[in-house]
């Protein structure tokens, strides 16, 4: 006979549900968990905590440097700031295993964060000095393609993805520079080198795949390339005379993205696939059309959008 529900136990009832199909095996895990009390695991907490607590350390070191320059002198924050990089750089040199191609684990809690902040501080004396001495001329922007090398060339080293992605921003910070300094300002310029940009992140990331070298990347290379080349031509489609080519590009884009989630399991691409077109074409469509249009449009096709999402998600966790 089966117990009344007011005498049925907390793991009763999560088993019937279970049964029942109200909820899935892994929130039945979860729930059952944090009902007997038991142990689980806040790493992900914690390693967020240690990402905003360096992120948090490196601002406070910028800012120091930007309003106390004047007051403390050039000498004296070069060489703080060199201390600062020193150390963390030993630190990682010291602590790190040998290199391999393959993946490689942290050896040591702190390491990537270590290793990230020696990065971020590196980057803002690098910055400082060509500010105060502009010992690369009229190449100034060269001592952000040195930091993007740099970067690269740690996250490799160190199999760090954090490092990873500030090269990967770095790099695109001196496309924009770059740009710039030809004369291209104008919005037509800044998607095409978006676009250049996406393709050479990608052209970078399958490279080093196909040669067996931290093959587990790819997907950061990926996912930055996608998002640069999603922007640009989203950005493109009501841009007036090329705006059809940017439809084109646009839908290519999006059938190739969904292609390869769905072919590696990487329900992100499927996102990108569909968001960034229907962003797109929605902005193209509504353009003429009346506020309540409008406002009726979104309101529907919105809420199409989040149910087709929210279906594939399930979806996907259902077939991981």
């Amino acid at each position: 006979m089966t117990p009344h529900a007011s005498t049925m136990t907390m793991a009763e009832r999560l088993e019937r549900w279970r049964e029942d199909g109200a909820i899935t095996h892994e929130q039945h895990d979860a729930i059952g968990a944090m009902a007997r009390k038991a142990r689980f695991s806040v790493a992900l907490e914690i390693h967020a905590l240690l990402y905003l607590g360096v992120v948090s350390v490196a601002a406070g070191v910028l800012w120091t440097v930007q309003t106390h320059f004047a007051n403390l002198g050039d000498t004296v924050i070069v060489l703080t700031l060199t201390l600062i990089v020193g150390v963390c750089a030993w630190y990682c040199l010291t602590r790190a295993r040998p290199y391999s191609p393959g993946e490689v684990e942290s050896p040591t809690p702190l390491f990537d964060y270590v290793l990230y902040l020696g990065g971020l501080v590196f980057a803002t004396e690098l910055a400082f000095i060509e500010t105060r001495f502009a010992l690369f001329g009229d190449a100034w922007d060269a001592h952000v393609l040195v930091s993007a090398v740099l970067f690269f060339a740690a996250a490799y080293r160190f199999d760090n993805r954090f490092v990873l992605s500030l090269a990967l921003s770095t790099l695109a910070a001196w496309f924009g520079i770059k740009l710039t300094q030809f004369g291209f300002g104008s919005a037509g310029s800044l998607r095409v080198s978006a676009l250049a940009y996406g393709a050479l992140v990608a052209g970078m990331g399958a490279m080093l795949r196909r040669f067996d070298i931290k093959p587990h990347f790819v997907d950061t290379h990926l996912h930055v390339a996608a998002t640069a080349a999603f922007v640009a031509t989203t950005s493109g489609v009501s841009s007036g005379d090329a705006d059809l080519f940017y439809v084109a590009g646009l839908l290519i884009l999006a059938g190739l993205s969904v292609a390869y989630g769905i072919r590696h399991r990487q329900f992100a691409f499927v996102a990108y696939g569909a968001l960034y077109p229907y962003a797109g074409l929605s902005l193209r469509l509504i353009d003429g059309m009346s506020a309540t249009s409008v406002m009726a449009y979104g309101l529907v096709s919105g809420s199409a959008m989040i149910l087709a999402i929210v279906s594939i998600a399930r979806r996907f966790g259902r077939d991981a």
